[in-house]
């Protein structure tokens, strides 16, 4: 070791040498052993839902390792036979997917427009789309309910979905038009001196600019829609609930259908995890963007 390494090395915090000396292969470790630690609920839920009933109410999920007969897909079986649990997926699949549309491109459109765009009171808009994010979901509850009632909206699928996409567009327009502010002004000058209009330029040059951003809002937005149940439990039909609202309302009844809990609840947190997974560079890429700049 030189004199320039010893000097270096006794210039650092006590923490960091002890970092440096681990090295990344216990780091690894380290990280392996707590991403095994949160995926233990899920790993226990999978487990549970593949017992069957009458064994989960005896022992707990870890008992599975020690008797793998226990495993059986019966549970699966009662909840494709359950025709209120199957509908409420596809309720929820008709809230989510076009709440998360409807919010990436209203906020792409308006984040591009506070940006880049000038028009009257600009800023002063800004100011009131960042007082909006403060503003908690529960004081818009009762007001919102009695105006959609009045407009013949309430407890429907379209009623959820404006309710989620007014309260998902301030974060949205928020995130946007902060990172859409850091895209060069000379790209954008150069794209108009081409002829490309506001609308070609947003399509052409600002969205795959923004393809990271956007991709973590539409991750967020889904992951928010989909585990809701506040909002779903009021304003959605509780004749064909979401699968929150369903496996609340299975709850109920807990004794009679733990066969269709474990399995319901397993497959409603399987399809975000698969979304998450499915964009996870994109998420990334947009936070360390986001990190940088």
């Amino acid at each position: 070791m030189t004199s320039a390494d010893t000097v270096v090395q006794a210039k650092q915090s006590p923490v960091a040498r002890i970092a440096a000396r681990a090295g990344g292969g216990a780091l690894r470790v380290v990280l392996i052993l707590v991403g095994l630690l949160w995926l233990m609920p899920t790993a226990g839920l999978l487990l549970s839902s593949l017992r069957d009933p009458s064994e989960v109410d005896l022992s707990g999920w870890w008992k599975v390792f020690t008797d793998p007969g226990q495993l059986t897909f019966s549970g699966y079986d009662h909840l494709l036979g359950n025709q209120q649990i199957t509908d409420s997926l596809w309720t929820t699949l008709a809230i989510t997917v076009p709440a998360t549309l409807l919010v990436v491109v209203i906020g792409a459109l308006a984040g591009y427009a506070f940006a880049w765009m000038d028009f009257p009171g600009r800023d002063v808009w800004f100011l009131i789309v960042v007082g909006l994010l403060v503003v908690p979901v529960q004081v818009a509850l009762i007001p919102v309910a009695k105006l959609f009632g009045e407009i013949g909206i309430f407890q429907t699928t379209t009623g959820v979905v404006l309710f989620h996409t007014a309260f998902g567009l301030p974060f949205a327009i928020f995130l946007l038009r902060n990172f859409f502010a850091e895209i060069p002004r000379e790209l954008l000058e150069a794209a108009r001196l081409d002829g490309a209009g506001e609308l070609r330029l947003f399509v052409r040059v600002v969205m795959p600019l923004g393809g990271p951003a956007i991709a973590s809002l539409g991750i967020f937005q889904f992951l928010w829609v989909w585990n809701d149940m506040l909002v779903a439990l009021i304003f959605a039909d509780s004749g064909n609930p979401p699968i929150t609202v369903a496996l609340q309302q299975q709850v109920r009844q807990f004794g009679n259908n733990i066969d269709i809990l474990g399995p319901g609840a397993f497959v409603s947190m399987l399809i975000p995890l698969a979304v998450f997974f499915a964009f996870q560079r994109q998420f990334v890429a947009g936070v360390m963007a986001g990190a940088v700049k």
